[in-house]
């Protein structure tokens, strides 16, 4: 199969991280706050993670060298505003450091100003179902377009706001306000804090009503104060679309679950300039709820059906309902199997060049990720990385992935023979 080399001029190939799980030692963060806790459902700490936070120039300057033109990173809220009112000149300068190096290379900046993690005085706060936090986000990324904006390219204000509905479909997450005391996490959490239960919101596990309230007025405050610092700056937010299918007696649990956790935040994205779709595969429901994976399939390391086809139907469901364009900010295969990567990247790139084939106005494709990192509530076992790395030594090694798809990126989407 050949990919094929009509991508539109200017079309984005890059790779993605996140702040907390590659930079390490995030410790004003919440999710910092929860690893460490008694019942945490994290796997294990992040620790180090693999020290991006000093190794970011090498880092940068490998991505360029592999091909790539763009690089997705977040920035870290905790870092920037550690308590609340108190902005750190120091870290903002250092994220500074990073947009110039990537400046350095060539490299377009896709800024993400929250991918997962906030920081703990908003947690304590009452977090993602309090009335506050919208304008209180506002107020910073407001502060980092003071700083940084004339580096960030692309803004995303939000990543995966819907995430968090379609993890509880899963069984992870999602307890309502008065529930949230019989979870020894959310109670322990309280607890420290000094907090009722029932206003532990974290931004990744918290399904309202409130929650998604907050998180919509937050997405439109950041974008208005990010588009007055910088007029012209194409802003969105990142959705995780998974391609959600029903078996036999299924059929109305998967329209409300795609409902809930595609259609609503797609129709949210109307007013923006693009809209980040991040797919890994397809969910599929049926009459007892989440469908195991069929018999014989290939599966990834969390055990999902490798289903790489899903990101074309996603870009479809997106351009359709948010009609506006769609930028890929993530996709990618949890393996140790690389050959088993390519073949998934080939799949899914062959449904993007199928999407603007149809004239669809697909913007770019940032792969997810860069480096094999910590992966939340999975610890550092899943290996979603175009670059190895041992984290005994921090040695990043390329991954046949990471040439192939370099090369893609090197020729606007011509396939290596």
């Amino acid at each position: 199969m050949s990919i094929g080399n009509d991508y539109p001029a200017g079309f984005l190939w890059g790779v993605a991280t996140a702040g907390h799980q590659v930079e390490g030692n995030n410790v004003n963060s919440d999710v910092w706050f929860l690893e460490h806790l008694p019942g945490t459902i994290f796997a294990e700490p992040s620790g180090d993670a693999i020290d991006h936070y000093h190794r970011y120039r090498d880092d940068i300057a490998l991505i360029a060298e592999l091909g790539f033109t763009a690089y997705r990173f977040s920035l870290e809220w905790a870092r920037i505003e550690p308590e609340e009112g108190l902005f750190s000149t120091a870290e903002l300068d250092h994220y500074r450091r990073v947009l110039e190096a990537c400046r350095e290379h060539g490299l377009t900046t896709v800024v993400t100003f929250h991918h997962f993690v906030s920081p703990r005085w908003l947690l304590a706060s009452g977090g993602w179902e309090d009335e506050r936090t919208p304008a209180l986000f506002a107020r910073y990324c407001a502060t980092v377009m003071e700083h940084l904006g004339d580096l960030i390219d692309v803004a995303c204000t939000l990543n995966e706001p819907n995430l968090a509905w379609l993890l509880r479909s899963f069984g992870i997450g999602g307890e309502p306000p008065e529930a949230r005391a019989s979870v020894p996490l959310w109670s322990a959490a309280a607890e420290r804090l000094g907090i009722a239960p029932s206003r532990i919101a974290p931004f990744q596990f918290t399904v309202s009503q409130a929650g998604f309230d907050v998180k919509l007025a937050a997405h439109r405050l950041g974008r208005d104060a990010i588009r007055a610092a910088k007029p012209g700056i194409p802003v969105g937010w990142t959705l995780a679309n998974s391609d959600i299918q029903a078996a036999p007696g299924g059929e109305e649990r998967a329209d409300r679950v795609r409902n809930e956790v595609n259609e609503r935040f797609l129709e949210a994205s109307r007013d923006d300039d693009f809209v980040g779709i991040q797919t890994y595969g397809r969910t599929v429901y049926d009459a007892e709820g989440l469908a195991a994976a069929p018999d014989g399939v290939s599966v990834n390391q969390m055990g999902e059906e490798v289903y790489p086809q899903a990101l074309e139907v996603t870009i479809r469901e997106a351009a359709t309902i948010a009609r506006v364009p769609v930028i890929v900010t993530e996709n990618g295969l949890a393996t140790e199997d690389d050959g088993q990567r390519i073949d998934y990247l080939r799949v899914a790139l062959a449904g993007v060049r199928a999407c603007l084939s149809d004239g669809i106005d697909v913007r770019g494709y940032i792969a997810w990720t860069a480096f094999d990192n910590y992966e939340w509530i999975f610890g550092y076992g899943p290996k979603f990385g175009l670059i190895a790395v041992d984290r005994a030594t921090q040695e990043r090694t390329p991954k046949p992935s990471a040439h192939w798809l370099g090369e893609v990126a090197r020729t606007n989407g011509v396939e290596p023979v």
